[in-house]
């Protein structure tokens, strides 16, 4: 047996023989020409082809899994428009009178080099797109006969790498999973593999060769691992791995598109908790009827300096338009205690959990509160967006973020860019002080959801990082419970929404409890999405 261990995309067990595509790429030799014009004229209509193809793959694309991930060919598209590519094909054929396929192969060489050196790991993603149009062109200038993507029998298709175009032509019902050697999870081909719902590994490394060909193999893409012909108990193992996860999968298809609705017609929204960007791929497969919890925090633990209202925008816009219609509940910058990023330059605190954190820091430094503010109602209009407030303990502080927030939006007015006025703002109910404050905080604001972790360890006074006094935290505990009880009781008075989208929610045990609480929505990690829903449609609340 021989194993390769990768970066998983998504999840998984694919078992079958293995399909290694070998990507006939060409050998562009210098070849000088007497007509310039004449090769710049074959450029042109290899490049409008290649425009119009990408085309084609972009409806196709839309048809299958929607406009966000079908944007990848629109950009491949503007690539082939940019004029920095065109005049540089042009430039090399006129200056050295060489054919267009060394201008183009020599082109899209030193843009993937100038791409490939960017310290920003979204722009060093862009080198395999450039390959990926250049070689379009470059097939229509002088087509070559090519391996299929596709095997004959249903396979895990092992490459180099594969580029979003390859990915999104792959015969699903010919695929078991894939497996490539190279590759990045922020590349549009993770995003789409994710969508798709194909199991699959990345960077599985350099010894992933075509001698793999026509082997069984085994995909866990749950840990990104690939077993080459595995022995008896490997392979006893992940098949058993493999009929827990279809059995899951089956259960999921049953509920696709049922309402979730108690038995005696009580009616739950369940969303998904979204720890990053990544995690958009996984909401979309089990259903999520939206995000409850968007952990803004990535992006600036993921950043060495400040992300700007552009890196910021970007982000929340591919969120919104991945979810359509659904909602999606980002929470603003919840830095601090146990989440830390080096250059907010936070001072050393004896107890952080009960310092410098969250809102605090927003209001505190409103000039980064009001980038982030900015960002978000920008992306607004792409979607059904609220925006919600962490560690809420006061009136006043709602007042002066809204008040930042009022500023975001009068700068964004004034200088002409389209917002929505009507964004649903909310916020966290993770402290003892809100829950107390419930009555008044529901007049100010359009929702409530309970952050359950941080509202255990600040009524019940545990440190929930504190692994020896773990015994003490118990999520379950009576004060707890009436504690959110009464944030929804509240909340209900003033003609309010309530979520609890903390780590409570997954817990089946108390979900009849919360639903006779009142709870509107439960927000849990997008892999327990599946089970609560299946709880809440077995529930009779009449009884």
């Amino acid at each position: 047996m021989k194993t390769f261990k990768g970066i998983s995309v998504f999840s998984g067990v694919a078992i079958g023989p293995l399909h290694f595509y070998r990507r006939e790429t060409q050998s562009i030799e210098r070849r000088e020409i007497q007509d310039p014009q004449a090769e710049i004229a074959r450029f042109e209509a290899a490049r409008q082809e290649a425009i119009k193809k990408l085309g084609e793959l972009h409806d196709k694309t839309l048809a299958d899994v929607g406009e966000a991930n079908a944007a990848i060919f629109e950009i491949h598209q503007m690539m082939l428009d940019d004029l920095d590519y065109i005049e540089s094909v042009r430039g090399i054929i006129t200056a050295q009178n060489v054919a267009a396929e060394y201008a183009v192969s020599a082109t899209a060489e030193n843009f993937e080099k100038m791409f490939s050196s960017m310290d920003d790991a979204y722009m060093r993603g862009r080198a395999a797109d450039v390959k990926d149009v250049s070689e379009r062109v470059l097939s229509i200038l002088s087509p070559v006969k090519r391996c299929s993507l596709n095997a004959d029998v249903p396979s895990i298709i092992a490459s180099d790498d594969l580029a979003p175009s390859e990915t999104v032509q792959l015969d699903k019902s010919k695929v078991l999973g894939f497996v490539t050697a190279e590759g990045s999870t922020t590349s549009h081909t993770s995003i789409l593999a994710r969508t798709i719902g194909i199991p699959a590994v990345i960077g599985a490394g350099d010894g992933l060769t075509a001698d793999i060909d026509g082997k069984q193999g085994i995909l866990d893409g749950f840990t990104g691992t690939l077993y080459v012909e595995p022995d008896e108990g490997t392979a006893a193992a992940m098949k058993k791995k493999q009929d827990e996860y279809l059995h899951e999968r089956a259960l999921l298809e049953e509920l696709k598109g049922k309402p979730n609705v108690t038995i005696d017609g009580r009616r739950v929204q369940v969303f998904a908790n979204v720890t990053s960007i990544d995690d958009l791929g996984s909401v979309i497969k089990n259903d999520a009827e939206g995000i409850g919890l968007f952990r803004s925090e990535f992006i600036y633990m993921g950043s060495s300096s400040y992300p700007t209202v552009d890196e910021q925008f970007a982000i929340y816009k591919r969120a919104l338009e991945s979810m359509g219609a659904r909602k999606v509940v980002i929470r603003t910058l919840d830095i601090g205690a146990d989440k830390q990023a080096a250059y907010f330059d936070l001072p050393h605190e004896q107890n952080p959990a009960m310092g410098m954190r969250a809102i605090r820091i927003c209001l505190e430094r409103p000039e980064l509160f009001k980038t982030q503010l900015k960002a978000l109602y920008m992306a607004s209009v792409f979607g059904n967006l609220s925006i919600m407030f962490p560690m809420i303990t006061s009136t006043w502080e709602v007042e002066e973020a809204f008040r930042i927030a009022a500023q975001a939006r009068d700068e964004l007015a004034r200088a002409n860019v389209p917002f929505r006025s009507d964004v649903e703002t909310g916020i966290m109910v993770e402290t003892p002080a809100a829950v107390m404050m419930s009555r008044e905080l529901a007049d100010l604001v359009d929702f409530f959801s309970v952050g359950s972790n941080d509202l255990t360890q600040y009524t019940l006074a545990v440190d929930r990082q504190n692994q020896k006094i773990s015994r003490f935290f118990d999520p379950r505990h009576p004060a707890v419970l009436r504690m959110i009880k009464m944030a929804a009781d509240n909340a209900h008075a003033a003609g309010k929404w309530i979520g609890i989208c903390g780590e409570l929610g997954a817990d089946t045990a108390l979900t009849e409890e919360f639903l006779r609480y009142g709870i509107d929505e439960i927000s849990v990690s997008a892999s327990s999405v599946l089970r609560v829903r299946k709880k809440v449609r077995s529930l009779d609340l009449s009884k």
